[in-house]
């Protein structure tokens, strides 16, 4: 999804968001780093398949997916790590491991770890990883409709 497109759904929505330039970084805690967003508050995206299906989970940045935890909040038997072959296809505008998550412009279900729920706001990546949103967690929310859980270690 072109950065276009995400800014587009938002003033749609009628949502206030900042964007956040930032040197390239290409981890979580970097990104955080470098664009002075606290760790708890980044929100990154990963790709994960539960039983078979593509789906995202996002989580703050110190985080890492606990996958017991991910396939019983999902009712799956199964829940693995996507590889990037597997979902690069369906984000060809975004550079890879830079997706936002907003899984619902690709129909994606997603599961956001209980923790972010507890932030005012949170900041995620734009399809590049030169550029951050920042906008307020109810906002997000209420736009992708996540399944919320606990699903980091």
């Amino acid at each position: 999804m072109p950065i276009e497109k995400l800014k587009t759904t938002l003033h749609k929505s009628k949502v206030r968001y900042e964007s956040l330039a930032h040197a390239p970084a290409f981890t979580a805690q970097g990104i955080a780093a470098v664009a002075h967003v606290p760790g708890n508050e980044l929100a990154k995206t990963v790709m994960v398949k539960l039983d078979g299906v593509l789906a995202m989970a996002v989580l703050p940045a110190p985080r890492n997916v606990n996958f017991d935890r991910l396939r019983q909040a999902a009712g799956a038997k199964n829940a693995e790590l996507a590889h990037e072959d597997e979902f690069a296809r369906l984000f060809p505008s975004c550079e890879v491991g830079a997706m936002p998550p907003f899984g619902n412009l690709y129909d994606l279900e997603v599961y956001v770890d209980e923790p972010l729920t507890h932030d005012e706001q949170i900041a995620f990546n734009t399809g590049t990883h030169t550029e951050l949103i920042r906008m307020r967690y109810a906002d997000y929310a209420n736009l992708v409709k996540p399944k919320v859980c606990a699903t980091s270690a």
